[in-house]
């Protein structure tokens, strides 16, 4: 395995209380103007906000390599998922978010129904350095296309990422700063939460989304969390095993593991376990680790994630697990080499804790049911992949898994698909990023009903007639009390 140190990372300036708080006040400034915009114009703005991005991508795909570790192609497959995500915000804006009539019910037959959704006004984004374009371009792209101004905090370790946004959307010499981005670290977040904002989108471990969700509490600033994850992958007894190990080694190994929706366990019917651990080894036991142009995968980005892989794996294996491709040995600071491991107790930190590492426990299962369960036992609900060659199979597995996205026969299958929303359940977050349901996150929903000619009863009146009330209760048991 190749391995390479990484080079020095520089400190991006720290801006005061005060200089988030007049981010935002110029954020208001711009979301006059922004959210007064028809949808076409927004749109055509932000189709060439994707076009600055695509066309000198080559400098973000730089940006993103020195600030992360990752490999260049893996930067360049971000940044195209994230401009894919641009386009379908951009693109579905109108069709989602223009007012829609409703039909108002019997009892307000009188009345014409609809609702509309209109911007919040601000929205302040926090994100994470894993992928420090796709994963904040969900929130980014979506609160603006909803006509949102937006004031982004970047990871404290990938400023230059979210600082390259900023300036690209500056150089459309747009009249407003619709987006700015703030770099620091959590002191900078924790004024953005205190700063007025309307909304605040946030990525990252749940352990911090639950110091932002109190300082947002303070005053009652509504948000929409993406936290942690321990995706589970479930091979069935009829699963293409060079498909799913395949798949299960980028799931597992891609971006080093640092994948909030990555594969870290996979549940295997025991019936095809032999076979399916031997193929996974054959895939991931040669990967080449490093900075170099070929290496697969990089670095830790967070130091610290080492000292986490490092525990859970003394614990799996203290624990009675085994380690069939690496081991303690394969922990070497800033890289870690792959490590999967076998018949881990499903108590062990390695099963119960978010790794975020390129570590894989293998368990076997009596079946697809047992697996379901061992999926769900997880206090995390983000994502979960299931193989099989049954279609009544993966029916149920999808049904029946607590997640918040199911990928058949593949991995990560939702992150390319602009109209499929993206978030989890319990430890896993809450909200939706992506789709039309991200659209409407980042929106004010208002009703509203018009009076179109006086109410056959007159039953909203301080003087009801005695014959209004008797039909009123004539209908409530002959109509809705069949």
């Amino acid at each position: 395995m190749t391995v390479q140190h990484s080079p020095e990372r520089t400190a991006a300036p720290t801006p005061s209380d005060g200089e988030v708080h007049a981010a935002v006040a110029r954020a208001r400034d711009a979301a006059l103007w922004w959210g007064a915009l028809d949808f076409t114009d927004r749109k055509g703005w932000l189709l060439e906000f994707r076009s600055r991005i695509a066309r000198t991508s080559g400098s973000l795909v730089d940006t993103v390599r020195e600030e992360t570790g990752k490999p260049k192609d893996d930067a360049l497959l971000e940044v195209m998922l994230a401009v894919e995500h641009l386009t379908w915000a951009a693109k579905n804006a109108r069709r989602v978010l223009r007012e829609r009539s409703v039909f108002p019910g019997l009892v307000s037959i009188n009345h014409a129904a609809s609702v509309r959704y209109q911007p919040m006004g601000v929205v302040g984004v926090i994100g994470p350095w894993n992928y420090p374009v796709y994963t904040p371009m969900g929130s980014l792209a979506y609160s603006m296309a909803a006509g949102n101004a937006v004031v982004f905090k970047p990871s404290e370790l990938t400023p230059r990422t979210g600082t390259w946004l900023a300036d690209a959307w500056a150089s459309l010499a747009a009249p407003h700063q619709v987006l700015q981005t703030v770099t620091g670290d959590g002191r900078v977040g924790e004024a953005l939460c205190r700063s007025g904002v309307d909304k605040l989108a946030f990525t990252g471990s749940t352990a911090t989304a639950k110091k932002v969700m109190a300082v947002c509490a303070e005053t009652l600033t509504p948000i929409v969390v993406e936290g942690g994850g321990k995706d589970a992958l479930i091979v069935d007894a009829t699963a293409d095993l060079e498909a799913a190990a395949t798949f299960a080694a980028f799931g597992a190994m891609g971006n080093a593991g640092q994948t909030c929706a990555g594969v870290e366990r996979i549940y295997v019917v025991e019936e095809v376990a032999d076979r399916f651990v031997d193929i996974l080894t054959s895939r991931v036991r040669d990967l080449r680790v490093g900075d170099s142009d070929d290496a697969q995968y990089g670095r830790m980005t967070l130091p610290k994630q080492v000292d986490i892989v490092r525990d859970q794996v003394e614990d799996a294996l203290a624990r009675g697990g085994r380690a069939v491709v690496g081991g303690l040995e394969s922990v070497r600071a800033p890289y870690v080499d792959p490590i999967v491991l076998l018949d881990v107790p499903e108590d062990s930190s390695a099963v119960a804790e978010e790794t975020f590492g390129p570590t894989v426990v293998v368990n076997r299962v009596r079946d697809l049911d047992e697996g379901i369960e061992r999926a769900n036992a997880s206090k995390y609900g983000l994502g979960a992949s299931v193989f099989t060659a049954s279609k009544a199979a993966a029916e149920r597995a999808a049904d029946r898994l607590r997640v918040g996205v199911v990928t058949v026969n593949s991995v990560l299958g939702f992150a390319a698909v602009g109209a499929l929303p993206f978030g989890g359940v319990g430890d896993s977050g809450f909200g939706r990023i992506h789709g039309a349901d991200g659209l409407r996150e980042f929106s004010r929903v208002k009703s509203v009903t018009k009076q179109r000619f006086a109410a056959p009863l007159g039953l909203v009146t301080m003087t009801r007639k005695r014959r209004d009330v008797a039909v009123a209760r004539l209908l409530l048991t002959k109509v809705y009390g069949r």
